[in-house]
């Protein structure tokens, strides 16, 4: 896959990672009451708030961001792919529990709550795809030989 389609891919995820995180983490009782539009409470239909359990997912996604805003300024092949792989860790398992729980949602919502967290697993892979010059080949270069490489290669991969 070409490197440019996955920095938009981690842009576009550092982009869910900054809202969500920074929503969770700085204004926990918001987030609960209001995610993601008001009158739209994914959040509260799920249980009582706790104020601690919404700023560790605030701080999730805020360590997601780091990763990923990296993974897009610096766009080698294997921190492209470590991004993707922490996204694919923590995605799955989210879409999974929200599909199992859709019943305190609203048609619109229930739509909305699925697209947009498959959608983060879809980009997600995206970061993990082979690209086109690794497709089928091992890299075969031992870790001294990356790292010295890393500059004449990020761009290529």
């Amino acid at each position: 896959m070409q490197i440019r389609i996955k920095q938009f891919a981690a842009a576009l995820l550092a982009l869910t990672a900054a809202l969500v995180g920074g929503w969770a983490e700085f204004a926990p009782l918001s987030f609960y009451r209001s995610f993601p539009l008001a009158g739209h409470p994914w959040v509260s239909s799920l249980g009582p708030y706790n104020e601690h359990l919404v700023r560790d997912v605030g701080g999730l996604y805020l360590a997601l961001l780091v990763l990923t805003v990296w993974a897009a300024i610096r766009p080698h092949v294997g921190t492209l792919r470590l991004a993707g792989v922490a996204w694919l860790a923590f995605s799955v398992p989210h879409l999974v529990f929200h599909l199992l729980h859709l019943d305190e949602l609203g048609t619109a919502d229930k739509i909305g709550n699925v697209v947009s967290l498959a959608l983060n697993v879809a980009l997600a892979l995206v970061l993990v795809a082979p690209s086109p010059a690794r497709a089928g080949r091992q890299d075969r270069t031992g870790p001294a030989d990356r790292a010295t490489a890393g500059a004449g290669r990020e761009a290529g991969q």
